[in-house]
């Protein structure tokens, strides 16, 4: 997806998310589910958002070198919650709050396996089936669709990440 079709993709999800995290008026089940932690998961997707476009560079986590998966998930829950996670995405799979694919919300990280194992690829939930995500070498952050026959087929899970309000 170009840098321009992504800017007007933003604004759609943008739209269609964050009224539902503002307003979403299911009872908390539990500590994720609480006003400060949507406010956050917003947060996290705003920031996430934010850096469409940034060049993919293996092993980076900063907008001005780069990014590769992991690292962009990093940065942005760092910068965001101040919340440190793992570097690999395999290792970010196995913390947070394991979630099912129909409760995903915005600000959720999703897994894929894109190198023969499982877990290989993170990416940050926006909503409406999306992702944002650094796909790979030669490519920039973009935003990607969970129905996509390559992401559909290669989806291993997701997490929700818990913070202290």
């Amino acid at each position: 997806m170009k840098f321009s079709a992504q800017l007007a993709a933003l604004w759609l999800v943008l739209a269609a998310s964050l009224p539902v995290l503002a307003n979403d008026s299911r009872p908390p089940e539990s500590a994720t589910a609480s006003a400060g932690y949507l406010e956050r998961a917003r947060e996290i997707t705003v920031q996430a958002l934010s850096l469409l476009g940034v060049n993919y560079k293996w092993g980076s986590s900063s907008p001005e070198r780069g990014f590769d998966c992991s690292g962009l998930v990093t940065h942005v829950f760092q910068q965001v919650a101040g919340v440190v996670l793992p570097r690999s995405s395999q290792n970010m799979s196995k913390v947070g709050e394991k979630i099912d694919k129909s409760d995903l919300q915005p600000g959720d990280l999703v897994f894929f396996n894109t190198r023969r194992r499982p877990n290989s690829h993170v990416g940050i939930y926006i909503g409406d089936d999306q992702f944002v995500h650094a796909p790979g070498r030669g490519g920039e952050v973009e935003i990607s669709g969970m129905q996509e026959s390559y992401w559909k087929k290669r989806f291993n899970g997701a997490r929700r990440m818990l913070f202290n309000d």
